[in-house]
């Protein structure tokens, strides 16, 4: 291996890196606030590149539907909560908000999809269709039993995931799809080719990182959802809902996500269920952080990346063995350097 390889092997591995140190911290965020492991997660990333790969090929794309009955299915929740806690009179704010903001998001893609817009409009319109299916998930399938137990959550998000899996089948169907890069630009340095692609990817992870620091560290609802994380029920007792902080939570997850999906378009050939292996690497990541430090799901999630670009060179039969194979040490120094506790019956 020369120096130029090197160089072509940290740049590849800095990129998808970036792209899972979004994915780690979306899982971070989840779990902190929910306890929620969100194995679905790989199904939002492809389902953002499957989006914005419809918008491009000038035809309405399959989240449009999917959103459509998902705000269906959450309206007529909150319509049975509302009168099973005798609350009629918030009916009409709480379907609104949980099936009239994301049907007009649908209807607005709809029709948005037949002109020809910009790039950088079917992205604005790929990251509102799918971020929406954020707290629509939430409301539907783990709002209902957010105090449950971690495991319980787990074996939820598993039928979560193969649920999705099936749904982007039905409405995306079997064939890949694969969106044009931001820029097809290069330029060498100290004769390495790099290239302007990767760049513009790391910079927009990194951006997007900054901004939830500033988010989580500047702003009151970033706060309460830090309070929520610490302490559930010390939030509810300060009048933070635990309810909301979990669709706002799911909605931020989402949007990383739906960046995710729309990064990786330009890298690989996206299907439908080509997600949970992306997410899986996001989860090591996650997994280093010990799903509770951010710089270190992202420090984790980089390293990831690195690993599976070198591991790509010298055994490219056996990189995803090598990737995950990383998670064996960590989970066994944190368990022998972790403090167990008898978990409450």
């Amino acid at each position: 291996m020369d120096l130029q390889i090197f160089a072509l092997l940290v740049q590849d591995g800095v990129t998808n890196g970036a792209v899972y140190a979004l994915l780690a911290l979306a899982l971070v965020l989840v779990f902190a606030v929910t306890r929620v492991i969100w194995i679905p997660s790989g199904e939002i990333v492809a389902y953002g590149t499957l989006t914005l790969a419809g918008l491009q090929a000038g035809k309405s794309p399959g989240t449009v539907g999917l959103l459509a009955g998902m705000a269906v299915v959450a309206g007529s929740f909150e319509v049975y909560a509302c009168l099973s806690r005798g609350e009629a009179h918030r009916m009409p704010r709480q379907l609104a908000l949980w099936a009239g903001v994301p049907l007009a998001i649908a209807a607005a893609s709809w029709w948005l999809a037949t002109f020809e817009l910009p790039f950088w409009a079917q992205i604005l319109v790929t990251l509102a269709l799918v971020t929406a299916l954020g707290p629509l998930l939430y409301r539907i399938a783990y709002q209902p039993i957010a105090e449950a137990s971690v495991l319980v959550l787990l074996i939820v998000s598993v039928g979560v995931h193969f649920a999705l899996t099936g749904l982007g089948l039905w409405f995306f169907g079997a064939e890949g799809s694969r969106t044009p890069p931001f820029s097809a630009a290069s330029f060498e340095l100290h004769g390495v080719t790099v290239s302007v692609q990767s760049l513009l990817v790391v910079a927009t992870s990194l951006a997007l990182i900054t901004a939830l620091y500033l988010f989580f560290g500047r702003t009151l609802t970033g706060k309460a959802l830090r309070a929520t994380a610490l302490n559930r029920t010390g939030a509810r007792l300060v009048g933070i809902s635990p309810d909301l902080a979990g669709a706002l939570t799911f909605t931020l997850a989402a949007l990383l996500c739906a960046f995710s999906g729309v990064l990786i378009g330009p890298i690989t050939t996206v299907y439908y269920d080509s997600g949970f292996l992306v997410s899986l690497k996001g989860f090591v990541g996650a997994i280093i952080g010990g799903l509770v430090s951010y710089p270190l799901a992202a420090a984790g999630a980089l390293f990831v990346g690195l690993i599976e670009a070198f591991a790509s060179f010298w055994a490219s039969g056996f990189k995803e063995v090598i990737v995950f194979t990383l998670i064996v040490p960590v989970l066994l120094w944190r368990s022998l350097t972790t403090t167990h506790h008898e978990e409450d019956e």
